[in-house]
């Protein structure tokens, strides 16, 4: 992993300069280009008037040589032409002005073009070249754990470096170790839930950093695998009143007369697992008011002809936040679930004594929670459940349900 590591380090910093480099180049000439460009502009705005009026001067100046030897000419002439000469030549004199010049600038006025380049840029440069990137032994964040969900991975991370202050975090996954990275999250979190992965099968994992205030990213952590032997869970198909999306782990109540409970295709909840249900109200024209037959829960079978989870040998959560033991409501009360609620069911075992008066051999302790606030009860049954069914009904269309 050293050496490996290494020779990259040395491909990455050899290819980052030489861009650099070539960058640098490119920024200089064009720089340049467009300084010599400024040069020839300031040229020909300049020397124009000046050229204009040395052609003035250069044409009176030859005007003035044509009538002089036209003077000449007539002087050396015999006496009759003398007269007719001197007189087109007197006429002619009277009408150039040799005595008028056009206005000439004064030497000050004179554009006079010079480069001011400044050598503290070179200063500024090496100041930057030397302060510009750096190596570091290992990345600032690394990959904690990988907790296995029903069809994903719980993965959590954690900074190794205590004087690096993190803004946020990017997580890639890819599927075996030839396709590429692909962004599952990005923020201020040090976990995320990635889903919709297959059982038995390797993802590669890897995260990275951005410092407080900076736009780069840190270096990735060092890629490890993870999966998940678990199926996910799926809701059961062909009841009326639900409409699945393509992996059955989203249900919406429909528009549909039919009630009762859509259960899970399987028993697929163990205990010691954490099974969330995610609520999200479709738009608020299409959603009725709640009702208290609605319900999220587990159960420990299906059972058909039932408009609620509300019954014996299950535990739910109704939408006005009641909550129901074997078809008993409980004196605590968690908060109504509406949209974007998040509810969740924890449980673990806890083994009845022989002796025991409870009325069965066997409990689950059972944790609910939503929006931030639990209850905690046990929930006796007369059997071992090894794994559970969830379910929910709701009274109304619009109800949408994403369960993980």
């Amino acid at each position: 992993q050293i050496k490996d590591s290494a020779t990259l380090t040395r491909d990455v910093l050899e290819q980052h300069f030489s861009d650099l480099k070539g960058t640098l180049k490119k920024l200089l000439d064009e720089r340049l280009m467009s300084l010599l460009q400024e040069v020839d502009v300031i040229e020909q705005e300049s020397i124009k008037p000046l050229d204009e009026c040395q052609k003035l001067i250069e044409h009176g100046v030859s005007t003035a040589d044509d009538l002089l030897r036209e003077g000449e000419s007539a002087v050396d002439g015999d006496v009759g032409q003398q007269n007719e000469k001197l007189c087109n030549f007197t006429k002619k004199a009277l009408h150039i002005q040799l005595d008028s010049l056009p206005e000439v600038p004064s030497l000050v006025d004179v554009p006079c073009l010079s480069a001011q380049l400044d050598d503290c840029l070179l200063t500024i440069l090496k100041n930057q070249i030397f302060r510009h990137g750096t190596v570091a032994s290992r990345p600032p964040v690394q990959l904690e754990e990988f907790v296995e969900k029903p069809g994903g991975i719980l993965v959590r991370w954690c900074k190794v470096d205590d004087d690096f202050v993190a803004q946020d975090y990017r997580l890639q996954c890819r599927r075996g170790t030839a396709s590429p990275f692909e962004d599952v999250y990005v923020g201020s979190d040090t976990e995320f839930m990635v889903l919709h992965l297959d059982p038995k099968v390797d993802y590669q994992f890897r995260v990275c950093a951005r410092g407080d205030g900076r736009q780069e990213w840190s270096p990735w952590s060092v890629p490890q695998l993870g999966h998940t032997t678990l199926v996910p869970h799926e809701w059961t198909t062909g009841l009326e009143g639900y409409s699945l999306s393509s992996r059955r782990n989203i249900a919406l109540r429909n528009d549909s007369q039919s009630c009762g409970v859509l259960y899970s295709k399987a028993p697929t909840y163990f205990c010691g697992q954490t099974l969330t249900f995610r609520q999200v109200l479709l738009g608020i024209e299409t959603v009725g008011q709640p009702d208290r037959r609605d319900s999220l829960g587990v159960c420990v079978e299906q059972r058909d002809g039932d408009d609620s989870l509300q019954r014996d040998r299950a535990v739910c959560i109704s939408t006005n936040g009641a909550v129901f033991v074997n078809g008993k409501e409980m004196t605590n009360q968690l908060p109504a679930v509406t949209s974007g609620s998040t509810v969740t069911f924890d449980m673990e075992v806890v083994q009845l004594g022989p002796g025991s008066n409870e009325g069965g051999n066997f409990k689950l302790r059972v944790t609910i929670s939503s929006n931030n606030r639990e209850v905690v009860f046990d929930w006796v049954l007369d059997q071992c459940c090894g794994s559970l069914y969830f379910g929910c009904s709701f009274s109304y269309p619009g109800w949408k349900v994403l369960v993980f």
